[in-house]
């Protein structure tokens, strides 16, 4: 006698419950599709607010496909993508070949950085904002994962092996104050130009270094090392000159 099929497997191969549009992808086709309606979904809304019925509409799936894919519910499918944002995004933080100063380089790099939030804006979203009631440890590294990337890929851009507490913290800080100019560049509609946006947060690491070294002995010593490496045309060259020329005023 044949086994009766589960309610799930049923629904999956009967294509009488499918809905109009619906179409047979591949597997993992299938599966980055619904990661990536979640993320828009799950950046629209608060997390908690988002049901496998939404994800499945707007996928144009079946919930029982959504759980044939992701067993463990929302909360898998939440930690899908946040793991599938936060995998791109550390990715930016890698540029092939570096050529400039110190600080040209760190403008690069934040290129790439708004690049992602720009084209991603849902899964930039999804990653950063927090507060919802579907966070867990797991969601919280998720997020802490790539904060570290970007604390590790800074120092080396500065050319630092080891830091010490004050140098980590000025990393630490100033990728803080890059988070949440991103949020608020996109709630503010990205109203200011990217090229603008990130010459703005260079300087922003140029005085926080300025004034973490006078309190810091290694943070002045790596501050030294790479401001020798900058031109009058550089980022940090062309911030000290208009300091001297606001002192002069």
């Amino acid at each position: 006698m044949a086994a009766t099929p589960s309610p799930v497997e049923a629904a999956v191969d009967d294509p009488a419950p499918r809905r109009t549009g619906y179409r047979r992808l591949p597997v993992q086709q299938r599966r980055e599709q619904l990661i990536a309606v979640a993320l828009e979904l799950f950046a629209a809304r608060p997390p908690e607010d988002v049901s496998l019925d939404d994800v499945a509409e707007a996928a144009g799936a079946s919930r029982p496909l959504v759980y044939r894919y992701f067993a463990g519910g929302k909360q898998q499918l939440y930690e899908a993508a946040l793991r599938s944002a936060a995998s791109e995004l550390t990715s930016r933080f890698t540029v092939a070949a570096f050529t400039g100063t110190p600080t040209e380089q760190l403008g690069a790099v934040l290129h790439r950085y708004f690049a992602f939030v720009d084209e991603h804006a849902a899964g930039y979203g999804a990653l950063l904002r927090g507060g919802s009631v579907v966070e867990t440890a797991r969601t919280s590294a998720i997020v802490d994962d790539v904060r570290r990337a970007a604390i590790r890929r800074t120092l080396r851009h500065l050319g630092v092996r080891e830091a010490g507490p004050r140098l980590t913290l000025l990393v630490r800080s100033w990728i803080s104050v890059v988070e949440a100019s991103a949020i608020s560049w996109l709630d503010e509609g990205r109203q200011i130009p990217v090229d603008s946006l990130c010459a703005w947060l260079v300087d922003q690491f140029v005085v926080m270094a300025a004034a973490t070294a006078v309190h810091d002995g290694q943070t002045a010593e790596v501050m030294g090392q790479w401001l020798r490496l900058e031109t009058e045309d550089s980022p940090a060259g062309v911030l000290l000159a208009r300091l001297r020329d606001i002192g002069r005023g």
